[in-house]
This record gives C-alpha cells, structure tokens and sequence, in this order.
C-alpha cells in the first residue's frame, strides 16, 4: 500500500469518528448540559460563590437623577383653570447600597441582610444646584392635614382651615430643591407635633432616607433551587402584605431587582417586588439588546402592569377600600404610606389613560425618556443595566370647610420623578464577556467537532479525486509509451517484395550453390541495393 493510499484511509477513519462523536454530543446536548449544571451550582449566594461578593457590594455605579415640576401658573388651578408644570432638573446624586448584617440561615439555604442605601450630591451630572434652585410645588404636608380632616366634622374643618390662613399656609409653596427633597421645618407640622409628638415636625420627599434602608429583607441563595436564586423570602418578617384588597395583590414575588436566576429565556415573565410601591411588579421580554459588546434581554413593565381593573381585573385588589380604583397608568400607594394621598405613576403619566396627561400642560411622555426596563444578561441572569422611572402625583379635590379648594378641579398633580440608572463597570463587562466567550465554546464544542469532521471529509474528497486522478495520468502513460514503441519499430522495418518474374540465371559465386524457387529476403532498408 502507497503513502498517499494510507493517507487517505487514515483521513477517512478520522472523519468518520469526529462526525460520529461530534453529532453525538451535539444530539445528546451532553456539553450544554454539562455548563447548565455548573452555572445552576456555582450561581448562588453562598460565600464560595463569585457572585456573593458583587451582590454584598455592588461594583456599578448607581445614580438617582431627580426632576422636578415646576407649577407656572398656581392662581389660575386655585380659580378653576389648567395647572400649567415646567420641568426642571436632573439634580443627580450617587447612591450606594452595600449589603450590611448578612446572615446565613438554614444551613446556607437562605440569606439575612439590610440594604442602607446612602446618597452624594453630583454636581457635573446635575442641571443646578439643589440648594440654590427654587422651585413651586404642591404644599403636601397641607394637603396631607387637609385629607386627615375629610373624615372629620366639618366645623373642626372650618376651625383649622382659619387656623391655617393665619399662618399664612396655602395650598402651593416655593422651596429650594433641597428642601422639598430632603427636607425641612415645617410650619404647620410643628404645630401639630407639638400637640402630637409622634407626628415628625420635619417634611421631605427623601426625609430620613439617606443612611437608612427599606427593611428587612431575607433571600434565597438559590443553594436548594436555582430558580429560587436571589428571590425574597420575607420582608420585614412579612410573606404577604395585608393592606391590598385581595390575597393576589398582597404577595410578595421575585427578587429585589439586583439578581435574577441563571438562563433565563424570552418567554418568561421576571417578578420584582419594590418596597417603595408595596407590591411586586412583572417585567415581559421586549427585545434583544447590546451593552458594552454584551448580548443581554430587555425586560420592561407591560401596559397590563398598571391597567385599570376594566381592563385586567387582576389589578382590582390594588383597589382600597375594594372598588375605589383610579384610571390607567396609576397606583394609590397611600394605603402603605400613612399621610398624603399620593399615588405613583410612571414620568409624565406614560402608559396613562390620556385624561391625566391632557388635565396638566407641560407633560410630554414617550418611550425613551420614560420607560422602565432593565437589561439582562440571559446566561448567568446578571443585571447589565437598568433604568427604574418612577413619579410622585398627589390628589388634589375640595374638601369641605376649605375654601381655597372651592374651585379647583380634582386633579392627579405631578411633583417629581426620579430616574435611577445602573450600568456595568468597564472591569466587570470585560470578565463578563470573558466568561461567556468560556461558556460559548465549552457548548458549541460539539459543532466544532462536526465542523473539524467536515473538513476532514472534504480533504477526503479531495485526496480521493487526485489519487483517481493521479491512477488514470500513469494508465495514460504506460498506454503511450507502449504505442510510440510499436510505431518505432514499423517505421525501422522494411520488407522486399516477392518478384512475379521466372527465375533468370545469373551469374553467382561458384561457392553459393543455386536455389530453386523464389527466395524471400528481409534485410535492413540501408542494405537493399538496385
């Protein structure tokens, strides 16, 4: 057997045997398999996991960008007319949220810990200064007493509402943007604190929020089940909330929105529970994304989240007391917040009903500036960023023994909303793409494999063809050369022709005897002679 025939043979059978192992693997999904199985056990939020450390201490930078409404025209709503609100800010602040008190409960299969979030002004992503800037807004600690009294006799309404005139309060007031934000004395509440000491004399939308956390939370470290990975156990002791209006709305689903389980697919819908809202939130696939050359899901709110019972009747607990629901768009989350009505919605009312948009000029929502979503990272579940939009209204009507109230038209009224944006850090999205650049060719192994085998087969191909190729080239040659020997010989050969003549004597040596008959000669061309 030739080197080139062993060659082709030794080519063949290793061809053969990659295509059979490599379709092998890919069918049996052994490999895939096999990185699902390690990503499931090494996701967790256990001490030995990579993962623990970056939920403990969250390494991207999270930023809280606040804007405010400023209201243009107060006299005219008081008189019955339009509210007319100009956007001002952002007035951005950097937010960190370590995880501190982290304790392990039941054998490593759970997780106790606070979550203290702290705040620091940044003036190069802001549009002023807080300190500084003035804005006018709705006088919420007024309106909070306001809503108190409702309940109440409509003399003692009477009373406190010239009580109120003779310190001057109205129902707008101007203050810096820190201020309203962070707080400040006020007037009103110190009067009644100083009849109520329990009531805090102080108002702020983010009043004694910096340096503290939302609870106590405890989470699943996934260690039992990866699907569990990073869900909240209990809040505050709490399995479920008791203020909804119904055992749906009350339960407390998903995860804080810092981690999600592993391999998560576009069919699924991701639960958060916000501790903010009181009540947890389901988040749809809305599209394939890129951050920082990381292939990631975005997931958003759908419409349904915050539709009026008329149209998902799932939302009706979120009704209390039971059938008092507002419109679209909107959540009274007074029910969990003692004071004001206020009522949460997303910035400029987006996914509203149309009729709290048109009751305010200055309001302009779309998708972009306005939406929720958060980008993740489908493989490992990671958050590669996020964007949470959230907007504080208060309800403003007459009430009763309030004079200043007679004319205004019940309104949902805009205050502020709040963007709080996460993106990966430079380092952290250069090990991500590291580890999923590990994980793609670990699982697509198999097809590399195949790919190897189909190559081979092709080489095959090609030697095969030239090895025919080179068979028939000899074949043609030796045919050749066997003709040019034959035509050599016939042209070097001649033959004397047999004479029709009798025999004439002729003269001969007397030593060559005679012969009868006509003699046939063949001799040498160069020797035939005339």
């Amino acid at each position: 057997m030739t080197r080139r025939s062993c060659a082709i043979y030794a080519t063949g059978i290793v061809c053969a045997h990659l295509l059979i192992v490599g379709i092998a693997l890919v069918v049996a999904q052994v490999f895939q398999t096999m990185i699902h199985s390690r990503l499931k056990k090494e996701i967790t939020l256990t001490e030995k996991s990579q993962m623990f450390e970056s939920w403990k201490n969250p390494p991207p930078p999270v930023y809280m960008e606040y804007y405010f409404f400023n209201v243009t025209n107060s006299e005219v709503f008081l008189a019955g007319g339009k509210a007319a609100v100009k956007q001002i800010g952002p007035y951005t602040y950097r937010e960190y949220r370590p995880r501190e008190n982290v304790t392990f409960l039941e054998n490593g299969t759970k997780l106790y810990a606070l979550n203290p979030k702290t705040f620091v002004f940044v003036p190069e992503k802001s549009a002023g200064d807080p300190e500084v800037d003035i804005i006018r807004t709705v006088n919420i600690p007024f309106v909070a007493i306001m809503n108190e009294l409702n309940s109440y006799s409509f003399i003692l309404r009477t009373l406190v509402s010239i009580y109120m005139n003779s310190l001057g309060i109205e129902m707008f007031m101007s203050r810096t943007v820190h201020e309203v934000l962070w707080g400040f004395k006020d007037p009103l509440l110190s009067k009644v604190h100083s009849m109520k000491p329990d009531v805090d004399e102080y108002f702020g939308l983010m009043w004694k929020k910096n340096g503290t956390h939302e609870g106590e939370f405890v989470f699943h470290t996934g260690e039992e089940n990866y699907m569990d990975y990073g869900k909240i156990d209990t809040w505050n002791g709490l399995r479920e909330m008791s203020w909804w209006s119904s055992n749906r709305s009350n339960m407390i689903n998903g995860t804080d929105g810092a981690v999600f389980h592993p391999l998560i697919n576009r069919n699924e819908l991701l639960y958060i529970f916000a501790a903010d809202l009181c009540r947890s939130i389901h988040l749809a696939y809305v599209k394939d994304v890129e951050v920082k050359g990381i292939q990631a899901y975005r997931f958003a709110p759908p419409n349904d989240v915050l539709m009026s019972p008329k149209e998902n009747p799932t939302n009706a607990g979120f009704c209390v007391p039971a059938g008092d629901c507002l419109g679209t768009g909107l959540l009274k989350v007074s029910v969990c917040r003692e004071g004001a009505p206020i009522v949460v919605s997303f910035p400029h009312f987006y996914q509203a009903d149309p009729m709290y948009i048109n009751a305010i000029d200055g309001l302009s929502p779309n998708k972009e500036e306005h939406e929720t979503y958060l980008d993740l990272q489908p493989t490992t579940g990671v958050p590669i960023r996020a964007c949470k939009r959230a907007q504080l209204n208060i309800i403003l009507k007459r009430v009763q023994g309030f004079p200043k109230t007679k004319y205004i038209t019940e309104t949902i009224f805009p205050i502020m909303f709040v963007n709080e944006t996460a993106t990966i850090d430079d380092d952290s999205a250069s090990q991500m793409r590291t580890l999923l650049l590990i994980v793609t060719l670990v699982s697509n192994f198999p097809l590399l494999i195949v790919g190897l085998g189909i190559i081979l087969l092709l080489v095959l191909v090609v030697l095969f063809c030239r090895n025919r190729q080179k068979k028939n080239e000899v074949k043609r040659i030796d045919f050749t050369e066997a003709f040019h020997s034959f035509t050599t010989v016939k042209d070097d050969t001649a033959y004397t022709q047999v004479s029709d003549k009798p025999d004439e004597p002729s003269e001969t040596p007397a030593s060559q005897p005679m012969r009868n008959g006509s003699y046939i000669a063949m001799s040498p061309v160069e020797a035939q002679k005339c």
